[in-house]
Protein backbone atom coordinates (compact mmCIF):
# COMPACT_ATOMS: atom_id res chain seq x y z
CA UNK A 1 0.00 0.00 0.00
CA UNK A 2 2.74 2.26 0.97
CA UNK A 3 4.30 1.66 -2.44
CA UNK A 4 1.28 2.87 -4.15
CA UNK A 5 1.12 5.55 -2.54
CA UNK A 6 4.31 6.64 -3.11
CA UNK A 7 4.34 5.95 -6.89
CA UNK A 8 1.23 8.50 -7.23
CA UNK A 9 2.73 10.89 -5.54
CA UNK A 10 6.00 10.89 -7.57
CA UNK A 11 3.67 10.44 -10.44
CA UNK A 12 1.64 13.60 -9.58
CA UNK A 13 4.60 15.43 -8.77
CA UNK A 14 6.69 14.85 -12.36
CA UNK A 15 2.97 16.09 -13.88
CA UNK A 16 3.03 18.95 -12.11
CA UNK A 17 6.61 19.69 -13.12
CA UNK A 18 5.41 18.69 -16.77
CA UNK A 19 3.22 21.36 -16.64
CA UNK A 20 5.33 23.81 -16.18
CA UNK A 21 7.59 23.21 -19.00
CA UNK A 22 6.29 23.37 -22.63
CA UNK A 23 9.05 20.62 -23.63
CA UNK A 24 12.23 18.47 -22.36
CA UNK A 25 15.32 18.57 -24.80
CA UNK A 26 17.87 15.84 -23.85
CA UNK A 27 16.71 16.13 -20.19
CA UNK A 28 16.64 19.72 -20.09
CA UNK A 29 13.59 21.66 -19.60
CA UNK A 30 11.69 24.55 -21.43
CA UNK A 31 10.03 26.50 -18.71
CA UNK A 32 6.28 27.57 -20.08
CA UNK A 33 7.43 31.00 -18.66
CA UNK A 34 9.87 31.65 -21.48
CA UNK A 35 6.83 30.77 -23.74
CA UNK A 36 4.69 33.36 -22.27
CA UNK A 37 8.04 35.97 -22.57
CA UNK A 38 7.94 35.42 -26.23
CA UNK A 39 4.07 35.68 -26.39
CA UNK A 40 4.12 38.87 -24.94
CA UNK A 41 6.84 40.33 -26.83
CA UNK A 42 5.22 38.72 -29.88
CA UNK A 43 1.91 40.70 -29.00
CA UNK A 44 3.67 44.24 -28.48
CA UNK A 45 4.30 44.15 -31.77
CA UNK A 46 0.85 43.74 -32.80
CA UNK A 47 0.36 40.44 -32.98
CA UNK A 48 -2.83 38.40 -31.81
CA UNK A 49 -2.27 35.62 -29.13
CA UNK A 50 -3.74 31.92 -30.20
CA UNK A 51 -2.78 28.36 -30.80
CA UNK A 52 -1.25 28.52 -33.14
CA UNK A 53 1.01 31.35 -32.24
CA UNK A 54 2.12 29.74 -29.31
CA UNK A 55 2.76 26.24 -31.03
CA UNK A 56 4.72 28.54 -33.39
CA UNK A 57 6.99 29.83 -30.37
CA UNK A 58 6.91 26.18 -29.03
CA UNK A 59 8.44 24.91 -31.97
CA UNK A 60 10.92 28.02 -32.05
CA UNK A 61 12.27 27.62 -28.27
CA UNK A 62 12.59 23.49 -28.95
CA UNK A 63 14.85 24.56 -32.09
CA UNK A 64 17.00 27.13 -30.06
CA UNK A 65 17.42 25.18 -27.50
CA UNK A 66 18.90 21.84 -29.49
CA UNK A 67 21.13 24.59 -31.06
CA UNK A 68 22.59 26.19 -27.70
CA UNK A 69 22.71 22.55 -26.40
CA UNK A 70 25.39 22.11 -29.54
CA UNK A 71 26.86 25.33 -28.93
CA UNK A 72 27.52 24.57 -25.35
CA UNK A 73 29.31 21.30 -26.56
CA UNK A 74 31.51 23.01 -28.51
CA UNK A 75 32.60 25.51 -26.69
CA UNK A 76 31.57 28.20 -28.71
CA UNK A 77 30.82 30.72 -25.99
CA UNK A 78 33.89 30.78 -24.50
CA UNK A 79 36.01 31.80 -27.85
CA UNK A 80 36.72 35.47 -27.72
CA UNK A 81 35.41 36.54 -30.75
CA UNK A 82 31.66 35.40 -29.58
CA UNK A 83 32.17 36.99 -26.55
CA UNK A 84 33.24 40.40 -28.10
CA UNK A 85 29.82 39.95 -30.30
CA UNK A 86 27.64 38.74 -27.33
CA UNK A 87 29.18 41.55 -25.20
CA UNK A 88 28.39 44.52 -27.59
CA UNK A 89 25.03 43.13 -28.29
CA UNK A 90 23.98 43.04 -24.50
CA UNK A 91 25.44 46.80 -24.64
CA UNK A 92 22.77 47.79 -27.42
CA UNK A 93 20.28 46.20 -25.91
CA UNK A 94 20.90 47.83 -22.42
CA UNK A 95 21.59 51.20 -24.11
CA UNK A 96 17.92 50.82 -26.09
CA UNK A 97 16.22 49.98 -23.11
CA UNK A 98 18.06 53.30 -21.74
CA UNK A 99 16.51 55.49 -24.39
CA UNK A 100 13.20 53.65 -24.18
CA UNK A 101 13.22 54.69 -20.41
CA UNK A 102 14.16 57.91 -20.94
CA UNK A 103 11.36 58.47 -23.53
CA UNK A 104 8.82 56.90 -20.85
CA UNK A 105 10.14 59.55 -18.51
CA UNK A 106 9.90 62.44 -21.02
CA UNK A 107 7.64 61.51 -23.59
CA UNK A 108 6.73 63.47 -26.77
CA UNK A 109 3.42 65.14 -26.18
CA UNK A 110 1.10 66.33 -29.12
CA UNK A 111 1.24 69.63 -28.15
CA UNK A 112 5.13 69.39 -29.53
CA UNK A 113 3.72 67.54 -32.42
CA UNK A 114 1.39 70.08 -33.50
CA UNK A 115 4.23 73.10 -32.47
CA UNK A 116 6.44 70.80 -35.03
CA UNK A 117 4.05 71.04 -38.06
CA UNK A 118 3.50 74.38 -37.68
CA UNK A 119 7.24 76.03 -37.43
CA UNK A 120 7.74 73.02 -40.76
CA UNK A 121 4.79 74.90 -42.31
CA UNK A 122 6.09 78.43 -40.97
CA UNK A 123 9.61 77.59 -42.61
CA UNK A 124 8.11 77.65 -46.13
CA UNK A 125 7.25 80.58 -46.14
CA UNK A 126 4.20 79.30 -47.22
CA UNK A 127 5.14 79.05 -50.60
CA UNK A 128 6.95 76.14 -52.93
CA UNK A 129 9.27 76.63 -55.90
CA UNK A 130 9.89 74.36 -58.95
CA UNK A 131 13.39 75.37 -59.69
CA UNK A 132 16.30 74.47 -61.76
CA UNK A 133 19.94 75.35 -61.05
CA UNK A 134 23.18 74.27 -62.65
CA UNK A 135 26.20 73.81 -60.18
CA UNK A 136 29.79 74.76 -61.61
CA UNK A 137 33.18 74.56 -59.56
CA UNK A 138 33.85 78.41 -60.41
CA UNK A 139 32.24 81.69 -60.44
CA UNK A 140 33.99 82.06 -64.04
CA UNK A 141 32.11 78.99 -65.59
CA UNK A 142 28.82 80.31 -63.91
CA UNK A 143 28.88 84.05 -65.72
CA UNK A 144 29.76 82.09 -68.85
CA UNK A 145 26.62 79.67 -68.03
CA UNK A 146 24.58 82.59 -67.72
CA UNK A 147 25.35 84.91 -70.84
CA UNK A 148 25.18 81.78 -72.76
CA UNK A 149 21.65 81.32 -71.80
CA UNK A 150 20.97 85.58 -72.37
CA UNK A 151 22.05 85.03 -75.73
CA UNK A 152 19.48 82.56 -76.45
CA UNK A 153 21.16 79.21 -75.09
CA UNK A 154 18.84 76.74 -73.35
CA UNK A 155 18.90 76.15 -69.64
CA UNK A 156 18.33 72.83 -70.41
CA UNK A 157 21.36 71.85 -72.37
CA UNK A 158 23.74 73.83 -70.18
CA UNK A 159 22.71 72.01 -66.89
CA UNK A 160 24.18 68.55 -68.25
CA UNK A 161 27.63 70.50 -67.64
CA UNK A 162 26.20 70.46 -63.83
CA UNK A 163 28.18 68.81 -61.18
CA UNK A 164 24.97 67.79 -59.86
CA UNK A 165 24.46 64.44 -61.32
CA UNK A 166 20.90 64.28 -60.12
CA UNK A 167 19.28 66.92 -61.80
CA UNK A 168 22.05 67.69 -64.48
CA UNK A 169 20.04 64.40 -66.24
CA UNK A 170 17.11 66.55 -65.60
CA UNK A 171 17.92 69.85 -67.53
CA UNK A 172 18.81 70.80 -63.78
CA UNK A 173 15.25 70.82 -62.90
CA UNK A 174 14.73 69.81 -58.35
CA UNK A 175 11.65 68.81 -56.99
CA UNK A 176 8.82 71.27 -55.67
CA UNK A 177 10.35 72.37 -52.52
CA UNK A 178 9.93 75.06 -49.89
CA UNK A 179 13.40 77.94 -49.30
CA UNK A 180 13.82 75.57 -46.12
CA UNK A 181 14.87 73.06 -48.46
CA UNK A 182 17.95 75.00 -49.02
CA UNK A 183 21.53 76.44 -48.09
CA UNK A 184 20.83 79.77 -47.35
CA UNK A 185 22.99 81.19 -50.38
CA UNK A 186 20.65 79.51 -52.78
CA UNK A 187 17.19 79.99 -50.96
CA UNK A 188 18.14 83.65 -50.40
CA UNK A 189 18.82 84.16 -54.34
CA UNK A 190 15.96 82.05 -54.72
CA UNK A 191 12.98 83.57 -53.31
CA UNK A 192 13.64 87.26 -54.61
CA UNK A 193 13.11 85.27 -58.44
CA UNK A 194 9.53 85.26 -59.75
CA UNK A 195 8.37 82.65 -62.23
CA UNK A 196 10.50 82.16 -65.24
CA UNK A 197 13.17 84.44 -63.68
CA UNK A 198 17.39 83.73 -63.61
CA UNK A 199 19.90 84.81 -61.28
CA UNK A 200 21.47 87.68 -63.36
CA UNK A 201 24.80 87.24 -61.23
CA UNK A 202 26.35 83.23 -59.49
CA UNK A 203 25.57 82.14 -56.65
CA UNK A 204 27.84 80.96 -54.13
CA UNK A 205 27.83 77.79 -51.69
CA UNK A 206 30.05 75.47 -50.13
CA UNK A 207 29.26 73.31 -52.99
CA UNK A 208 30.33 75.25 -55.63
CA UNK A 209 28.74 78.57 -57.50
CA UNK A 210 24.49 78.13 -59.15
CA UNK A 211 23.30 79.92 -61.69
CA UNK A 212 19.28 79.27 -60.79
CA UNK A 213 16.37 79.62 -62.85
CA UNK A 214 12.34 79.26 -61.13
CA UNK A 215 9.95 77.58 -63.49
CA UNK A 216 7.01 78.00 -61.16
CA UNK A 217 5.75 79.10 -57.38
CA UNK A 218 2.71 77.65 -55.38
CA UNK A 219 1.53 77.67 -51.97
CA UNK A 220 2.83 75.08 -49.64
CA UNK A 221 1.05 71.83 -50.38
CA UNK A 222 1.30 70.32 -46.50
CA UNK A 223 -0.56 67.01 -45.65
CA UNK A 224 -2.75 67.19 -42.82
CA UNK A 225 -1.28 66.79 -39.15
CA UNK A 226 -2.77 63.40 -38.38
CA UNK A 227 -1.19 62.21 -41.57
CA UNK A 228 2.50 62.74 -40.80
CA UNK A 229 2.22 63.17 -36.95
CA UNK A 230 3.88 59.76 -36.66
CA UNK A 231 6.77 61.01 -38.82
CA UNK A 232 6.86 64.00 -36.77
CA UNK A 233 7.03 62.55 -33.48
CA UNK A 234 9.82 59.70 -34.32
CA UNK A 235 11.62 62.71 -35.36
CA UNK A 236 11.08 64.84 -32.05
CA UNK A 237 11.82 61.44 -30.02
CA UNK A 238 15.46 61.41 -32.01
CA UNK A 239 16.17 64.96 -31.27
CA UNK A 240 15.34 63.78 -27.54
CA UNK A 241 17.78 60.92 -27.76
CA UNK A 242 20.43 63.09 -29.11
CA UNK A 243 19.75 65.65 -26.49
CA UNK A 244 19.85 62.77 -23.61
CA UNK A 245 22.66 61.57 -25.17
CA UNK A 246 24.84 64.92 -25.09
CA UNK A 247 23.41 65.51 -21.69
CA UNK A 248 25.00 62.80 -20.07
CA UNK A 249 28.64 63.24 -21.85
CA UNK A 250 28.82 66.63 -20.94
CA UNK A 251 28.08 65.26 -17.45
CA UNK A 252 30.78 62.57 -17.59
CA UNK A 253 34.21 63.12 -16.73
CA UNK A 254 36.49 61.69 -19.46
CA UNK A 255 40.45 61.90 -18.84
Amino acid sequence: MLRVIAFTAALVASTAAFAQNIAVVNGKPIPKAREDAWVDQLKKQGQQESPKLREQVKEQLIQREIFMQEVQKRGLADKPDVKFQLEVQRQNALIQALMRDELAKSPVTDDQIKAAYEEQKKATGGKEYKVRHILVESEAEAKDITAQIKKGGKFEDLAKKSKDPGSAQRGGELDWAGAGSYVKPFSDAMVKLDKGQMTDAPVQSQFGWHVIKVDDVRDAQFPPLEQVAPQIREALQQQKVAAFAEQLRKAAKIQ
